[in-house]
């Protein structure tokens, strides 16, 4: 018995063609011919059970079966906004597994220790899509463009920016000062609420600067902790994502 494929289908319910990539992956190499079933995913919610109904050398056609609205197994929305990592290796592997545990929505953020003030959202967004494929989450996570850290911080104070898909409900902010005039720091686990949607910010490897956490404090950011130990940007990320996503 063949093994289900699962394909990245965002129009899903209103076309019957797989997109490109994704055809070329069917037709050269998974060698899938006509009868063939599948599962499309729409990275909104829902899994389409379809099967092949036509192939050539560039193109798979479909037919959907049966509509299978999936439930979100994590209550809340989850955003992480992180600064790259210099080393793109580390920045990719995390988005790979924060998507394999799951959550909702990424931003990059460029910060006065950053080393990294560019990256290509096309490429993540493939690693996004690979691993929603791959964990089999009826949810891809949204990628939003890099913003500088000041404009993130007043984008996410504004009701009606468009620049996310959902406001917080609750912000924090990962930071390693001990400054007395910031305010006292408590692990992240103790501050999630089950079920309320959640913003956690990761800092560069130089770590935000201190300005930026007053910025971060005054707009209503509290600060947390991950633990006792150090962690690389892109250790603290997936910590904050698994938390979040434990508690939710």
């Amino acid at each position: 018995m063949k093994e289900v494929r699962y394909f990245y289908v965002p129009e899903a319910s209103s076309s019957n063609m797989l997109p490109d990539e994704e055809a070329q992956h069917a037709v050269r190499v998974l060698r899938m011919t006509e009868g063939d079933e599948m599962v499309l995913m729409d990275g909104a919610g829902v899994f389409f059970r379809a099967h092949v109904t036509l192939v050539d050398k560039r193109h798979c056609q479909y037919a959907i079966d049966e509509v299978v609205p999936q439930e979100r197994p994590w209550k809340g929305h989850l955003h992480l906004a992180m600064a790259p990592t210099k080393n793109m290796d580390r920045t990719e592997w995390t988005c790979e597994k924060a998507t394999e545990i799951g959550f909702d929505e990424l931003t990059f953020l460029r910060c006065k220790f950053s080393e990294r003030t560019t990256i290509k959202t096309e490429r993540i967004d493939k690693i996004l899509i690979s691993a929603t494929k791959q964990s089999r989450k009826a949810w891809k996570p949204r990628l939003n463009e890099m913003m500088d850290f000041r404009a993130f911080i007043e984008a996410v104070g504004k009701n009606d920016s468009e620049s996310f898909a959902k406001q917080p409900v609750h912000k924090f902010i990962c930071h390693c000062y001990d400054e007395p005039d910031l305010l006292p720091k408590r692990h992240l686990r103790d501050c999630i609420v089950a079920g309320e949607d959640a913003l956690v910010l990761v800092g560069p490897e130089g770590d935000f600067s201190i300005d930026e956490v007053r910025i971060a404090e005054a707009a209503g950011f509290l600060p947390v902790t991950l633990g006792q130990s150090r962690l690389r940007t892109e250790t603290a990320a997936l910590v904050a994502v698994h938390i979040m996503n434990l508690f939710n």
